[in-house]
């Protein structure tokens, strides 16, 4: 009998929300699962990506390489990055209804959802009817309150100090 999946969520501004949800999705294909990983508002170069794609159960989908910061954004490039996220949120949705994934991470989603790339409604209505055995583990800084009782685990990373408090740029291999 397959096991209904559940919804995780890590938030917070500290360090480790995306390095946690790369460790279950490791953990889950090393275990013989399938997962399916996005990253929203990252452009896919970030070190996790090119190990995560080595992984056999592991799909990834590519970032959006245009992406930049929201408040560098014009309008015409805030639009175009809607449009893009829809798309590919739409593209996920159909994915995983058609596959048998095990777990499901998006990462920064709840960022991407606050700027209205993607629309709380979307993520909602996709959590409340997901397939039944699909886990689901959903990141970023803040998440709207209302995904509390969606989710049967939320951890917060809290950020008690850090390299960027000092001016520290992202490092490669640690931050990116």
């Amino acid at each position: 009998m397959e096991e209904k999946g559940l919804v995780h969520i890590y938030f917070g501004d500290g360090k480790g929300k995306t390095t946690a949800a790369v460790g279950l999705a490791v953990r889950c294909a090393g275990g013989g699962g399938k997962v399916l990983f996005y990253q929203f508002l990252k452009d896919g170069s970030s070190g996790e990506i090119s190990v995560l794609k080595m992984i056999d159960g592991i799909d990834v989908i590519d970032g959006y390489r245009d992406i930049k910061f929201s408040g560098l954004m014009t309008e015409s490039e805030v639009l175009k990055a809607k449009k893009y996220y829809r798309s590919q949120f739409q593209n996920i949705s159909e994915k995983v209804s058609k596959q048998n994934y095990d777990l499901l991470v998006l990462d920064e989603i709840f960022h991407a959802v606050n700027k209205e790339y993607i629309l709380f409604d979307e993520l909602f209505g996709f959590l409340k009817n997901r397939p039944f055995g699909l886990e689901v583990v959903l990141t970023g800084r803040d998440f709207d309150k209302r995904f509390y009782d969606l989710a049967d685990y939320i951890s917060e990373i809290l950020k008690i100090k850090h390299p960027f408090d000092k001016g520290l740029a992202a490092r490669k291999m640690i931050e990116k």
